[in-house]
C-alpha cells in the first residue's frame, strides 16, 4: 500500500484510518482536538490557517479516524538543515479515550512512510525533558536521537491540565529536547519492523522525577529545581559530545541514557 494510501487497523472492535486532512471541517477538528487534549489558551494552538498554509507550502498533516470522527493528528511542516529539505514534526495530539492504544505510533510510522516517499531522510520535534512518557516513545519506540538541548524555546510554559483554571496553572520554562529522527537509520528500520535493537552500556545517564505532573502541581519550587538540574546535565553531557539514545522506564527513577 501506498504511504499516501488511508490505512486501516483494528482496535477491538473499532477501525482506524489514517489519512491526509484536506478539508476545512478536518483542519477546524484538528483545532478542536488540540484544545480537548492540550488545554492551552488560543494563543498557543496552531488555527486552521495554519495548518492550511503548511499543506500549500508543501508540508501536511496526517490523522486518525474511528468511526468517522477524528482521534488524533501529527502535523509536518517543511524544514531545512543546511542545504536538505527535512521534515519538521510540529505537533501530535490524540485523543484522551484513545490514548495507549497504538494510535499516536500509528501516527508517527505513517508519518515516516510518508517522509520516505518524498524522498526525506530525516524528521525533527522536540518534547519535554521532564517527560517519562514521551521520552519513552520518542527514544525506545521510534528510535530517535537527541544531541541539542533548547532552554526556554517557547517562552513561559503552562500547566495543560484542562482541570486548572488560568489563575492556577503554574509557569515554567519551557525547555524542550530536540528529537532527530533518522528515517533510514539501522536501529529505526528494525523498530519500524517491529524488532528490538540492542543499545548497549550507556556511559551517562540522567534521572528525571517519576512523576512530573504531580511535581508540578504539589512543589513548584521543587519542580523548578529539578528542570535546572536535568538541564544542566543535558548541557553538560552534549558539551561532552554525548548522544541521548534511550530511556529506562522505572517507577522510582526513569532516566535518560546517553552513548
Amino acid at each position: 500500500m501506498s504511504p499516501l494510501e488511508s490505512q486501516t487497523v483494528p482496535r477491538g472492535t473499532t477501525e482506524i484510518e489514517v489519512r491526509e486532512c484536506t478539508t476545512v471541517a478536518e483542519f477546524d477538528a484538528c483545532v478542536r482536538l488540540q484544545r480537548e487534549v492540550f488545554g492551552l489558551p488560543d494563543l498557543e494552538i496552531s488555527p486552521r490557517r495554519h495548518l492550511i498554509v503548511s499543506r500549500e507550502a508543501g508540508g501536511w498533516t496526517l490523522a486518525a479516524f474511528a468511526k468517522g470522527e477524528m482521534v488524533g493528528f501529527v502535523h509536518q511542516v517543511v524544514g531545512v538543515r543546511d542545504k536538505e529539505i527535512i521534515g519538521y514534526s510540529h505537533m501530535m495530539a490524540v485523543a484522551a479515550e484513545y490514548q495507549n492504544q497504538g494510535v499516536g505510533a500509528r501516527l508517527k510510522w505513517a508519518q515516516r512512510a510518508r517522509a520516505l516517499a518524498e524522498g526525506r531522510e530525516i524528521i525533527k520535534w522536540t518534547w519535554e525533558p521532564l517527560r517519562a512518557r514521551n521520552a519513552h516513545f520518542n527514544l525506545n519506540r521510534l528510535g530517535a536521537v537527541v544531541r541539542s538541548y533548547a532552554v526556554n524555546f517557547y517562552g513561559t510554559d503552562y500547566s495543560t491540565d484542562p482541570s486548572l483554571s488560568a489563575e492556577q496553572k503554574p509557569g515554567l520554562d519551557s525547555d524542550r529536547l530536540f528529537a532527530v529522527w533518522e528515517l533510514r537509520s539501522p536501529r529505526v528500520q528494525a523498530l519500524a519492523a517491529g524488532d528490538e535493537d540492542e543499545l548497549g552500556e550507556a556511559v551517562k545517564s540522567i534521572e528525571i522525577p517519576p512523576d512530573w505532573a504531580t511535581l508540578v502541581k504539589n512543589d513548584l519550587a521543587q519542580a523548578r529545581a529539578e528542570l535546572l538540574r536535568v538541564r544542566g546535565e543535558f548541557q553538560e553531557a552534549f558539551a561532552a559530545g554525548l548522544v541521548c539514545r534511550g530511556f529506562q522506564r522505572d517507577h522510582t527513577r526513569p532516566r535518560y541514557l546517553l552513548f
